[in-house]
């Protein structure tokens, strides 16, 4: 893993073609992001440990408008002297934006847990829920979430569950050839929550097996293909695929 910590340091690790290193100047909050291989395909990777980082998620603004880009959440931000250090696509959206699944900011329930049936990569279950309580993060399960007693400050529901109990979910197919650009979060040995988005398309199974293989993380959840989008501006990366629903972010 060739890594950038962002922490005030002024150096770091770039992938081009292949990994070569180049000097960037940093000024942010300390972030350890690096890239990772799996099969000759990259992934940007950022840890973040949430008991130093102020961890956020983003929907609406004070007047209830969708916020959708990373520029819109700055804007909010920099009339309060804050600004975004690092950010991603956090969870499935209706097509006006709307959260598909349960969302909660500030430890209010913007939206519901979500356990209906129904198609597409949500509703494969095992489905999950990355929150953040006063124990820390977690991954957890749709039906455990309800089971749940911690000061939950932030949620956000999507799926499927990547990887659970350190088992890669089932349905999620080795040979497939279906290739996205994908980004989901999981939680290491250490606690930490663990963000990535692949550089290269790859697979379900394949993003799946980076969480367990390369980050070493027995929870995983998945969070978007197509749509996903990434902002690390200590690493001059603000890609935005498309306008967002929720979005979770790292705010100095």
């Amino acid at each position: 893993m060739t890594r950038l910590r962002l922490s005030g340091r002024t150096f770091a690790l770039h992938l081009a073609a292949s990994l070569v290193l180049a000097i960037l100047p940093v000024q942010a909050n300390a972030i350890d992001c690096g890239h990772v291989l799996l099969d000759r395909r990259s992934s940007l990777v950022c840890r973040v440990d949430v008991r130093k980082e102020p961890l956020r998620l983003f929907l609406n603004d004070a007047a209830g408008n969708r916020l959708q880009t990373f520029a819109a959440i700055n804007k909010v931000l920099g009339v309060h002297g804050e600004r975004l250090t690092f950010a991603m696509n956090a969870g499935m959206f209706h097509p006006g934006h709307a959260p598909v699944g349960l969302f909660i900011d500030g430890g209010q329930e913007i939206a519901p847990l979500n356990t209906s049936n129904g198609r597409g990569n949500f509703f494969l279950e095992p489905n999950g829920v990355f929150y953040v309580g006063r124990s820390g993060p977690a991954v957890v399960e749709t039906s455990q979430f309800l089971a749940v007693h911690d000061e939950v400050t932030l949620a956000t529901q999507s799926g499927p569950l990547l990887v659970h109990g350190g088992i890669i979910h089932p349905g999620l197919l080795p040979k497939s050839t279906s290739r996205l650009i994908r980004n989901g979060v999981g939680i290491d040995r250490s606690g930490t929550a663990v963000f990535a988005i692949s550089d290269d398309p790859m697979s379900l199974h394949e993003f799946a097996r980076l969480f367990l293989e390369k980050l070493g993380c027995q929870e995983a959840l998945y969070f978007d293909g197509t749509v996903s989008s990434v902002y690390v501006p200590a690493l001059q990366l603000n890609i935005q695929r498309a306008n967002l629903g929720p979005i979770i972010g790292v705010v100095e």
